[in-house]
């Protein structure tokens, strides 16, 4: 399994997570209860991979996630999201250690905070491609 998260400057779990630049890609493939975690792929994203504007034209660095993980998404990412075969899971949790301990473990995800860019995209995803 391949968890991505979406972070601010790859230390804190950022919300917006279609207009996000930078993820921590855990790969989970090899993990065993009880294992340390692996140390996550820190992924960049260009300005054209952004996924609130990428055209699925090509392929993408996050391709192959299984869960994408952010403090808030619009619908428009979320759709896009399953399309790519992606499920997506909010969190109130700011550090990524924490939210993808609580992942492995199956506890319950804290609510996100509130943010007031996901009213503005729910507005925008009614135009959406997605």
């Amino acid at each position: 399994m391949k968890i991505a998260i979406a972070t601010k400057n790859f230390l804190e779990v950022s919300g917006h997570a279609g207009q996000c630049r930078h993820w921590l890609l855990y790969d989970l493939s090899e993990h065993r209860s009880g294992q340390l975690l692996p140390a996550p792929l820190r992924i960049e994203l260009d300005k054209d991979e952004v996924l609130h504007v990428f055209a699925d034209d090509r392929a993408h660095p996050l391709d192959g996630i299984d869960i994408a993980v952010c403090a808030s998404a619009g619908d428009g990412f979320i759709r896009h999201m399953r399309q790519r075969r992606c499920d997506v899971l909010l969190t109130g949790d700011s550090d990524p250690t924490v939210a993808i301990s609580r992942i492995l473990a199956g506890e319950a995800m804290p609510d996100p905070r509130f943010d007031i860019t996901t009213t503005l995209c729910k507005v925008r995803d009614l135009f959406s491609r997605h």
